[in-house]
């Protein structure tokens, strides 16, 4: 069976390179993608590797471009990116690049202090302005005050005397800015600490000032103090340090204040001049920096990688020769070959790399190939555990019987069409999305699983179709096969009248495709009749995806060569299936053939049995109660001598699946006088995990383990499995209750919102259904396929992982993660995760 039901074949082999031609061999086979290296060196820490220095080189290269990357980002240049990944280069390229790197970073570096300390300075002459402008409305309103002691204090500003008899009072005065948050704080301190003696006044900057350490706006007020002495003065400087306010340089004299005012404005001007030229060059140096970052980041990361990979590798004695040990697919070790040939000849090394497959009991990798189709059905697999190694793979089967399963409980052709086309949307201008990379999780969640919501959406349209029903309504495509006969007032009058399927009401003949539209406008038994048939397909579904799964363990065990598995396993497994619920969806088969309404006695509709209760009795071996009058008991002749034959058969099954496989596995230690065994009895050894892949690769580490163990092993499989297969069978009936509640939920939604506008006339009409419709619009969208996609999506991944993957799937396995640039830059230069 190819590689697309199976993970590929894996080989390890050991890898010889000439110290001269390792890097480009490694670089080539990053290109490739196909070779996952193991740490020849799991002792040796990350400091005291051979290429250490070479990874520390790297690391500063990286944190120089993101310091490139940060400060283009602040000014908001687009950075080019072609899309391109460029070669990674060669090692002498690397001093070219560290020296590029560190030009750009200290001129950068360099214009950025510049551009701060002119900030700066030009915060200061911007504040001072304010000051003097400020501070001169301060001194004019005082000056206008008649009153003495105002006009004392003004006078006395720095050593003038006050014009009272009898006093010498000497006044001074300080003048800053101040944040306008601090301010309150700052004048309650200074009230309580100068006990009230200083007069403040302040006026907030109406526009705010912009911080140059960090770029941030910060609105602050101007202020000037007046005190007495020299302790004042003091504590008030102490209080505006304290604050974190700046004082500057204040003139008593108007003359020389507008003097100063003048000298700062045309310092202002020359420093606007000055900074535009700054911040220009500084445009300029980005510019030319975004168009080569992105190519720039590539090429560190994969000399970072190739690196880190070498540290995996071993030196031989000469010190010459790279030994490596590598996992790759078998089918791939010639294409692997060639780009080693390559590498070698980039290089210029006359000696050929050697590539040895060697031989080993080491589990393989599982490594599935996948395309942009089958990866995200890939990804469903993996997430409930990686395959063991060749064991069946459920991914491509899951790409029918997933969305299938989504769209019996989804089944809505209106709900359908939105995610369809939801889904085709992302697959036509994938390539566009893909290139706008983004961390919101929840989005690349829909774009990753954009073929799994494409194929969802089509599958609950066909389902759709089947139900007849697009947002709670029918499709009257070839007309009804019922007919009423009846005059509109009987009808009308008559909540209660039932049309017949035994006289003229029915043609007889079934509907052409799907659910005839009469049920929808049916009353009293619509629910009745949808319940009865979607909770039947919902059990006839469940059982053969059940049985399938069994079968899949069957392809395992002839895979693996475990015949006992085989024998005691799997077939009196799917016995027991097959005899007990695949016989209950035949009785189901049987009653829509056998009974119908237009069928004589005993075959007429109301002989027809409950299959449930049919089913109950089987099991119970009890009696069936006496049927009604004209009708019999079984449905076919023999039926009882059948059902016990069966159930007895079923339960015989058990033992056979409890004790078989153990006591031979007891045999066979005997035989060979081992304990416990090895080697030629590998194929007795092996566990089934849920009754399928036990035993793959031959034995396991089951070969030892004690028999006491053993038999408790099988013992819980055994009762997993039986009481399984009835808790399985019965989680199947999620499906019809998911359907169900779908369907009533967008028949509420129509006879609740979009039918209240319908019914409006006139023109407001036409304005209140335009209202309503949005509003069910929304609802529609949010709930019915958003909310109730997301519930029908949950219980088909259950089904798949659990009724359907516990039959034959392990998932015991390691994921093959090669060594491959396009991952590793995929995941932002993680290389020591990608490269280990």
């Amino acid at each position: 069976m190819g590689s697309l039901f199976r993970s590929e074949e894996m080989a390890l082999c050991q890898l010889f390179l000439q110290s001269e031609a390792a890097y480009a061999c490694v670089s080539e086979l990053g290109e490739l993608g196909l070779v996952q290296f193991r740490d020849l060196n799991p002792d040796v820490n990350a400091f005291q590797r051979k290429f250490v220095n070479e990874v520390r080189r790297c690391d500063e290269m990286e944190r120089k471009l993101r310091y490139l990357e940060k400060e283009i980002k602040k000014d908001g240049i687009p950075m080019l990116d072609t899309g391109e990944s460029p070669e990674a280069p060669q090692p002498r390229e690397m001093i070219d690049l560290e020296a590029t790197f560190e030009k750009l970073e200290n001129e950068l570096r360099e214009v950025n202090q510049n551009a701060e300390a002119l900030k700066r300075n030009f915060l200061e002459l911007t504040e001072l302005k304010h000051i003097l402008r400020k501070t001169q409305v301060f001194f004019d309103e005082m000056a206008d005050n008649q009153n003495e002691d105002e006009q004392a204090q003004l006078l006395g500003e720095e050593g003038v005397r006050a014009s009272q008899p009898g006093q010498n009072l000497k006044l001074g005065f300080v003048a800053g800015v101040i944040s306008r948050e601090k301010l309150p704080a700052f004048e309650r301190m200074l009230w309580r600490a100068c006990r009230g003696n200083v007069f403040l006044r302040q006026a907030m900057i109406e526009s705010p000032l912009e911080d140059p350490t960090n770029g941030d706006q910060v609105y602050k007020s101007v202020f000037i103090i007046f005190f007495q002495g020299d302790q004042l003065k003091t504590r008030v400087k102490k209080i505006c340090e304290g604050f974190r306010a700046t004082l500057y340089p204040c003139p008593e004299a108007p003359a020389d204040r507008r003097e100063m005012a003048m000298g700062v404005m045309t310092r202002i001007e020359d420093l606007n001049t000055v900074l535009g030229q700054t911040q220009d060059h500084r445009h300029r140096v980005l510019v030319a920096a975004a168009k080569n970052l992105k190519n720039w980041f590539v090429k560190v990361r994969k000399i970072k990688a190739i690196y880190h990979t070498l540290n995996l590798f071993n030196l031989d004695v000469t010190q010459k020769c790279l030994i490596a040990e590598c996992w790759v697919p078998l089918l791939d070790i010639e294409t692997i070959q060639l780009a080693l040939r390559r590498g070698t000849e980039r290089s210029g090394s006359s000696v050929p790399p050697i590539l040895n497959r060697m031989q080993t009991f080491e589990n393989p990798p599982t490594y599935n190939r996948t395309n942009k189709f089958t990866k995200a059905f890939q990804a469903l697999i993996d997430a409930y555990g990686v395959a063991s190694y060749r064991e069946m793979n459920p991914a491509p089967y899951t790409i029918i019987t997933f969305p299938f399963l989504f769209a019996v409980m989804f089944g809505d052709i209106g709900h359908g069409a939105i995610m369809a086309l939801f889904g085709l949307w992302m697959i036509r201008k994938e390539k566009g999305l893909a290139a706008q990379k983004t961390d919101n999780e929840i989005w690349n969640i829909f774009f990753g699983g954009r073929y799994i919501i494409f194929l969802m959406g089509v599958f609950s349209m066909y389902t759709g179709l089947i139900y007849n029903d697009i947002f709670s309504k029918s499709l009257n495509i070839f007309g009804s096969h019922w007919h009423v006969s009846y005059n509109k007032s009987t009808v009308w009058n008559n909540k209660m009248l039932q049309l017949s399927p035994a006289t003229s009401d029915y043609e007889g003949t079934p509907y052409p495709f799907g659910m005839d539209p009469i049920w929808q406008v049916a009353t009293s038994n619509k629910i009745v009749f949808q319940n009865a048939y979607k909770m039947k397909i919902s059990i006839i579904f469940g059982v053969l995806h059940m049985i399938f799964g069994v079968v899949m363990s069957w392809h395992n065990h002839t895979y693996f060569r475990n015949r006992l598995s085989l024998i005691y396993e799997f077939i009196p497994q799917l016995v027991f299936l097959l005899l007990l619920f695949f016989y209950m969806v035949l009785l189901m088969f049987i009653k829509w053939n056998r009974f119908a309404a237009t069928n004589p006695m005993p075959y007429s509709e109301g002989c027809a049995p409950s299959i449930l209760i049919t089913f109950i009795d089987m099991v119970l071996f009890n009696t069936p109660k006496t049927p009604p009058k004209g009708c019999e008991v079984y449905m076919f002749w023999g039926q009882h001598f059948i059902q016990v034959v069966f159930v007895l058969v079923a339960l015989g099954c058990i033992p056979v699946m409890l004790l078989g496989k153990p006591i031979k596995i007891m045999q066979a230690r005997k035989l060979a006088n081992v304990q416990p065994i090895t080697g030629a009895d590998a194929e007795v050894g092996g566990m089934s995990n849920g009754g399928g892949g036990g035993g793959h690769g031959g034995g396991g580490h089951h070969d030892e383990e004690e028999m006491s163990e053993i038999f408790i092993h099988q013992g819980i499989h055994t009762i997993e499995y039986v009481l399984g297969s009835v808790s399985h069978t019965a989680s199947y009936l999620r499906l019809w209750a998911l359907s169900l509640a779908h369907a009533q939920l967008a028949e509420v939604l129509w006879t609740m919102v979009l039918s209240i506008g319908l019914n409006k006339e006139g023109w407001y009409g036409g304005v209140f259904v335009t209202v309503v419709f949005a509003f069910w619009a929304i609802l529609t969208v949010g709930i019915l396929v958003l909310m109730e996609g997301l519930s029908a999506f949950l219980h088909t991944l259950r089904l798949h992982w659990v009724e359907f993957q516990s039959k034959f799937y392990l998932g015991q396995g390691y994921a093959f993660q090669p060594f491959s640039f396009d991952s590793i830059i995929e995941n932002g230069g993680s290389a020591s995760g990608d490269a280990e």
